[in-house]
């Protein structure tokens, strides 16, 4: 099918990005907009704006059935959901898929198999992709057991839970029913899902993810791997592409037990198999994520692919245009997430009027978003502004032009993590490309007052 015309449910600077790939390819924007955020920069930049509902998200982005009428009424041909609200609503896909639009992204039954956690390990299992030691629990007694038997540290994890919600870290089985009530709490109440499972916590590890493209009928194909390690309580803050370190046997195993996993679904659309390294350099499948990543342009900068322009063609027809010997990585690129939240106060989220912003340009600088001066932001949604990516011929380039991208970024009216990512960017750790997933946890411990002195600076 040709498509024309696409409906953008979602906001922010994913919404731009999107309004962006489909101006270079000649499609007209509808963008459906919260209460809140019918007079934001991307209201103002898309072609067409509906107003879906109030600014809490249950009443407008998370509405399946009023985002389906708006595109219906505005005669789209597909539907891009971004990533968060809908994308990974097997619901949106389904009732796409009835009204006869394209939805960009996978089928309903994909989603399905890769958001139940115990599945998506069952069908790594069955590839030949090593899991995590864990198992299924549905009682103290089942949970005490399993946990004697992987031992501990362990994670206790939602089966339907996503962005860290439902995950709790247990140091003993004195903790274990506490955690698992809590985890099953939130999960519950994020995910109308309950249920959780128990994991062994891989200390040392580095979390590594692999971007792939699936033409919904077996055919896979894999832009690399990107270093997803920078994170805060299981949230994201730094990533990169290619990910340090990784001998080339070791980047090829992860990179085609990614497709592997893909193929198994036939998998439809672009996507993101994610792992955990140990310290021994074992891997071992976390998850999939069914959808576009915050994290993608890093993959864009070195591989010159817009993910975007592959979505919007894959979803109407026409398939992988891409073969895997057209994929290949140039230099090295870096990814900050710019949040309004206050680091000297454990990150808490910092919402108001931005009253001037000065966003870095250079030599292999990019900028997403959809913040400018006098842009409201909303204690609605995520405190995401903006991300920055630098783009070098090698990976000490790329860090000098991040370090200097960050310096050189002025906000004024709301507190930013900034000088969170200063700090960050100039640890010796981190320049050697050695850091796990706990590095944000130690370098916060012994650094609370430098981060503290740097933000009221």
């Amino acid at each position: 099918m040709s498509i024309r015309r696409i409906l953008i449910a979602n906001r922010g600077e994913i919404a731009i990005r999107i309004i962006r790939t489909c101006r270079e390819l000649g499609i007209e924007t509808v963008l459906a907009a919260s209460d809140a955020d019918r007079d934001s920069l991307p209201a103002r930049l898309a072609d067409r704006t509906i107003c879906i509902g109030p600014a809490r998200p249950a009443d407008s982005y998370l509405k399946v059935e009023t985002i389906v009428q708006a595109a219906l009424g505005a005669r789209v041909d597909a539907i891009h959901p971004g990533y968060g609200f809908l994308s990974e609503r097997p619901e949106l896909a389904r009732l796409c898929a009835r009204h006869g639009v394209a939805f960009i992204g996978p089928t309903a039954a994909q989603i399905e198999a890769v958001a139940d956690k115990l599945q998506a390990r069952s069908a790594a299992q069955a590839a030949g992709i090593p899991v995590v030691p864990g198992a299924a629990v549905d009682s103290i007694d089942s949970a005490v057991s399993v946990a004697r038997r992987i031992g501990s540290p362990l994670l206790v994890k939602a089966v339907g839970g996503g962005g860290g919600r439902g995950m709790k870290r247990v140091e003993g089985l004195a903790e274990l029913p506490h955690a698992m009530a809590l985890a099953a709490s939130e999960a519950g109440a994020a995910f109308g899902d309950a249920r959780v499972y128990l994991e062994r916590f891989v200390t040392g590890g580095r979390h590594i993810e692999v971007q792939v493209l699936g033409d919904g009928a077996g055919r896979v194909i894999h832009l690399g791997e990107r270093d997803c390690s920078v994170q805060r309580r299981y949230q994201k803050l730094v990533e990169e592409a290619p990910a340090p370190g990784l001998s080339e046997p070791l980047r090829q195993r992860l990179q085609e037990s990614a497709v592997r996993f893909a193929e198994r679904l036939s998998y439809r659309g672009a996507g993101t198999v994610e792992f955990l390294l140990d310290e021994q350099n074992a891997f071992y499948f976390l998850e999939m994520n069914a959808r576009i990543q915050v994290e993608h342009p890093v993959t864009e900068a070195v591989t010159g692919v817009d993910l975007v322009a592959e979505q919007i063609a894959i979803a109407g027809g026409a398939g992988l245009r891409l073969g895997q010997s057209d994929i290949h990585r140039r230099g090295c690129a870096i990814e900050c997430r710019v949040n309004a939240e206050d680091p000297s106060r454990d990150f808490c989220p910092s919402p108001g009027l931005v009253t001037d912003v000065s966003w870095p340009t250079g030599p292999g600088i990019r900028v997403d978003t959809h913040i400018a001066a006098g842009s409201h932001v909303s204690p609605y949604y995520d405190s995401l502004m903006a991300k920055v990516i630098a783009h070098g011929p090698d990976r000490p380039t790329a860090l000098q032009r991040m370090q200097e991208a960050i310096a050189a970024t002025r906000v004024t009216g709301v507190t930013t993590n900034l000088p969170f990512h200063a700090l960050v960017l100039g640890e010796p750790r981190f320049r050697a490309g050695a850091v796990d997933t706990e590095f944000v946890t130690q370098l916060l411990g012994v650094s609370a007052v430098r981060v503290e002195s740097a933000t009221r600076g």
